[in-house]
């Protein structure tokens, strides 16, 4: 069979009893070993809860092109479900790029993984990518936890490591993070999306934000209102404040604003202006940063004109 990139693949084929009781054990351990088969997209599933973004972004049309041009080169890897149909473990980037230039069919490896077998083999798949949000390391390194607990494998990812540490050792081995640092990640998935998000952009560095995951969903709701009240984020040790009123019942929307408001250490001085003086001019949900980025071309606009008119007075004296 062969896809639309004139690129020729195998069929998978299912082995059977017939086929075992007239084949020979050379042509058994011959079928047995990995081999590229030509599966259609249509066959083929996304992974059940994947936490990598898959983004329809240049990146993407650059790989699409390329898929266009000469095909797939790194087959993706896929499991047989109970339904006869496939998962795909690996390779959702290189799937998005196969439906943008057309094709069918999708090299592939076919490999008989358990469910959490292939969890883990998804989350170490994509580890491997150039750029991974902290949002996306925090789901994967969860999936993969919980996979190797049902495992029976010891891991004491989820707390500080105390007593035997070979388990916790063993897992920082096979990934790029040390155990600690995977600690910090598997907290992130206590934080809503809102604050996750805001993680994901910069705005809230890894430390405060493991901070804040200690938070309920409801103050974590109410600190989204202060911040966007006081415009600005939380540091380390205003978080560590958060969370210890929020450990002792005392927090609430005015304690957040109080603690947003201190002054951190080599803060600039900045000019705040009451966002209703100016709403009449924005559509309700503009963002800060354009608001502000408004207001610097219209004063820009505005000096221009008063420097033109100081020179049209000069020239008529």
């Amino acid at each position: 069979m062969a896809d639309r990139s004139g690129q020729t693949f195998a069929l998978p084929k299912k082995s059977n009893l017939i086929d075992d009781m007239f084949t020979t054990q050379e042509q058994r351990d011959d079928a047995k070993r990995e081999k590229v088969v030509g599966i259609p997209l249509a066959e083929i599933d996304p992974f059940p809860e994947h936490p990598f973004q898959v983004k329809l972004d240049e990146s993407m049309q650059a790989m699409a092109e390329s898929v266009k041009a000469v095909g797939i080169q790194s087959p993706a890897i896929v499991r047989l479900k109970e339904d006869g149909r496939y998962e795909l473990v690996s390779g959702h980037r290189r799937k998005m790029a196969c439906e943008i230039a057309e094709l069918t069919i999708m090299p592939c490896i076919v490999r008989e993984f358990t469910r959490d077998e292939a969890i883990i083999a998804m989350v170490d798949a994509n580890l491997q990518r150039e750029t991974i949000l902290p949002s996306e390391k925090a789901k994967s390194y969860k999936m993969r936890l919980e996979a190797m607990k049902r495992q029976g494998q010891r891991t004491d990812l989820t707390s500080r490591p105390v007593g035997e540490k070979w388990s916790v050792n063993q897992v920082s081995e096979n990934v790029p993070d040390s155990a600690r640092q995977i600690h910090r990640y598997i907290r992130l998935t206590d934080l809503i999306p809102e604050v996750l998000q805001l993680v994901d952009e910069g705005k809230i560095a890894m430390r405060p934000a493991v901070e804040l995951s200690y938070l309920p969903a409801e103050a974590q709701a109410a600190l989204i209102e202060a911040m966007e009240s006081e415009e600005c984020t939380p540091n380390h040790a205003q978080a560590i404040k958060m969370r210890k009123f929020a450990e002792e019942g005392r927090l609430d929307g005015n304690v957040l604003c109080s603690i947003m408001q201190e002054e951190k250490p080599n803060q600039a001085e900045q000019f705040k202006m009451p966002r209703e003086r100016i709403s009449k001019y924005f559509a309700p949900g503009t963002p800060a940063e354009k608001i502000q980025d408004t207001i610097i071309k219209a004063l820009e606009y505005y000096r221009q004109r008063e420097q033109q008119r100081e020179r049209q007075r000069n020239d008529a004296r």
